[in-house]
């Protein structure tokens, strides 16, 4: 697009140093561009008029038509007020204004007509609307009034500067500066074959619409825009990359392999068998494999990391698997052992804790390639590891761990090793499509047999004494319990059950010497968290309490029962997550969620959902529809290629994915945009990028 989308939004009529300064730091609009693709979230028919008495408590921003019959100021400094009182013949509601007193009292005339927008909200007993906007009812102002009329996302400190109407004008005046200039930013041939308006078109009608048709015709076109380029980006990485990269055949099956494979305690699901079928067919293509492992908890992927780092060492290669934390490095690393007898692997763990002398034999042992597979955190990709030949990367729990710091690995040896992430966060497709487009998705959709559905039931704060009595009983008969808390530390103001005075309460209702009860939080030194989860881990304590910091890859089979404290402050990822730490022996197990008594309408949602399935796919779409992408858990710090403004990745899947399949069909035709019918995809895909790195070359 053109310089003039890239001037400063200070410079803009009506904005000045001061209103620049609060735009980028509430709204981050630093630019004219920026300003003009910050879309209403919503509109409102400004054709139609309500009357007073009509208003419930369901209204949103609502029109009136009245006249004022009274004014008075009430209160002092702070707190003063003017309160105009408007009758339109059915009622009266009172108008409240808190700043712009002066002003408003001089603009307002006792007997005068006007006409009223804003947001009713209750006072006491009555309606009142509190800074709305008030135009004189003139004949002119009247007919000037569209059918629609956009309502900006602000913030509080804002309001105060800038109301809708203020915002608005500013859209019109800077529309009316750069209309000339903007520039259209997708090829003729899409928006024949797409049917989808012109750009200059759709930004005139997002933000000020002649009808519902040419609203609806800009909406399609935009989120179009959004989610095609967002999905162009990421598949010509893939392709570039593909096409560019060479990754190490692992052509054997020898005797690491098929020795591990004898030793399985158990037979693969034939979910597993499929996803080493295309592993397999990847790392013997010649070219780098960059693939996903979605697998809901329990549904045996590491077995399939283990196997695949069999592949490297049959053919001389190393292999290291990263997890995001020490637990969970420590338990990937002691898992191993069982299914290494015969085989002459060579393993070794290397973390933060790891100490010198240990560190030193490490190091030397990845160099001269006697470690054939390291397990590890973050520590891995320090620049003093250096491997002797590295053929392949696993990490666990990709959002952990941004792109920059997995590329770092990528310099740790000559061909680019294969890479296989995966993630027990069950991610709905469209989202996966989005996050994760440069990689190839494979799912285990089958949990390993033996495994018994969990049972998830929901009590109050009131079945607190059964609670405890189901506890004893299944301590009894030799099981043991988790129990999660949200907070470490009592905040002012949330009254939920902290984990110090939760951990107390247990003690006294579950003392010892009979029960031991163990506890694990964030705050912990390493090595007194190592000390109580070892404890559990080996069944010597009965309880472990614990905060959410157990939820990623804490494995011990005899834990039977997940208690989760608070249960409403959980997202329905993280309840799936927590719970599938219990249901991993032969036993039944249960997940009981704990709340206070009184519920939103929302947490009571999530918490029916969480009992009635323990399909962690079936959460992900619900969760995502519920809360919308931006919470999704790890998609913040993936960080989309694109800031999407209008589309939605919740509610435009059927656009996102037509959007897709054309980003596939003109890249397969022409994979490096070469094509002059292609070259203002080929600019425009780098003016998007904003600060985006682009990783294709690495992974």
């Amino acid at each position: 697009m053109s310089h003039i989308l890239d001037s400063d939004i200070k410079y803009l009529p009506g904005v000045g140093p001061r209103r620049a300064e609060l735009l980028q730091k509430e709204l981050g609009i630093s630019t004219f561009g920026d300003m003009l693709r910050f879309y209403p979230f919503r509109y409102v028919d400004r054709s139609k008029f309500y009357s007073v008495r009509e208003i419930d408590s369901t209204s949103a921003f609502i029109q009136l038509r009245g006249r004022i019959v009274a004014m008075q100021t009430l209160g002092e400094h702070k707190a003063r007020r003017l309160i105009a009182t408007l009758d339109d013949g059915t009622a009266r509601i009172d108008l409240v204004f808190f700043q712009g007193i002066k002003w408003m009292q001089d603009k307002l005339r006792i007997g005068k007509e006007y006409v009223v927008f804003g947001k009713p909200s209750v006072f006491g007993q009555e309606y009142n609307m509190v800074h709305p906007e008030v135009d004189e009812a003139t004949l002119e102002r009247l007919q000037s009034l569209g059918t629609l009329m956009g309502i900006y996302s602000s913030t509080e400190k804002l309001k105060g500067v800038l109301n809708n109407k203020a915002f608005a004008k500013l859209e019109a005046t800077l529309l009316s500066k750069v209309y000339d200039s903007i520039e259209e930013t997708l090829p003729q041939y899409i928006l024949d074959r797409m049917h989808l308006c012109g750009l200059k078109f759709a930004l005139k009608n997002i933000h000020f619409p002649e009808s519902v048709q040419a609203l609806a015709k800009a909406q399609d076109r935009l989120k179009f825009e959004e989610l095609f380029y967002l999905e162009l980006s990421l598949l010509k990485q893939k392709v570039v990359r593909t096409n560019g990269s060479t990754g190490v055949v692992l052509k054997h099956i020898g005797n690491a392999f098929n020795r591990t494979y004898a030793n399985l305690p158990f037979p693969l699901t034939g979910a597993q068998k499929r996803v080493l079928h295309e592993i397999r067919s990847d790392v013997l293509s010649g070219k780098q494999m960059n693939r996903l492992l979605q697998g809901d908890v329990g549904s045996g992927k590491t077995l399939v990391a283990i196997l695949s780092a069999m592949m490297a060492v049959d053919n001389g290669y190393q292999a290291c698997i990263m997890a995001p934390t020490e637990v969970l490095a420590n338990q990937h690393y002691n898992g191993i052992f069982k299914y290494l007898e015969g085989t002459g692997v060579n393993v070794a763990l290397l973390t933060g804790s790891t100490k010198t002398a240990e560190r030193r034999r490490i190091h030397a042992g990845l160099e001269d390639g006697s470690i054939h597979i390291i397990f590890g955190t973050h520590a891995l990709i320090e620049d003093t590891v250096q491997f002797r030949n590295l053929g392949l990367a696993v990490i666990d729990e990709q959002h952990r761990f941004g792109v920059e710091q997995r590329s770092r690995l990528w310099s740790k040896s000559e061909v680019a090793p294969h890479i296989l992430v995966m993630t027990a966060t069950p991610i709905p497709r469209t989202l996966a499509m989005t996050l994760y487009g440069d990689l190839d998705v494979s799912v285990l959709d089958e949990l390993p047999p033996g495994r018994k559905p969990i049972q998830t039931v929901h009590w109050t704060e009131t079945q607190r004494g059964k609670l405890y009595e189901f506890m004893k009983q299944q301590i009894k008969v030799g099981r043991q319990i988790f129990i999660v808390y949200p907070l470490i530390k009592e905040s002012e103001k949330m009254d939920y059950k902290n984990l110090e005075e939760g951990y107390m309460a247990i003690t006294e209702a579950f003392p010892a010497p009979e029960y031991v009860t163990a506890v694990v939080h964030g705050r912990q030194k390493a090595e007194d968290k190592a000390f109580d989860m070892e404890l559990f881990a080996k069944g010597r304590a009965n309880i472990l309490v614990a905060t959410s910091v157990i939820e990623v890859g804490v494995d011990v089979p005899n834990a039977s029962v997940m208690v989760i404290e608070s249960a409403e402050r959980f997202g329905l990822s993280q309840l799936h997550q927590l719970r599938g730490r219990v249901g991993r022996g032969a036993e039944k197990s249960y997940c009981i969620l704990m709340t206070g008594y009184k519920l939103s309408a929302e947490s009571r949602k999530r918490i029916d959902l969480m009992c009635q399935t323990n399909d962690g796919f079936e959460l992900a779409e619900a969760d995502l529809r519920m809360r919308g992408p931006g919470d999704f858990e790890g998609t913040r710090q993936s960080g989309l290629a694109i800031d999407l403004h209008i589309a939605d990745l919740a509610k435009d899947s059927p656009v996102l994915t037509t959007a897709r399949s054309l980003g596939e069909e003109i890249l397969a035709a022409d994979p490096l945009l070469k094509d002059p019918r292609n070259e203002l995809l080929q600019r425009h895909l780098r003016d998007v990028r904003f600060e985006m790195k682009d990783y294709s070359m690495i992974s």
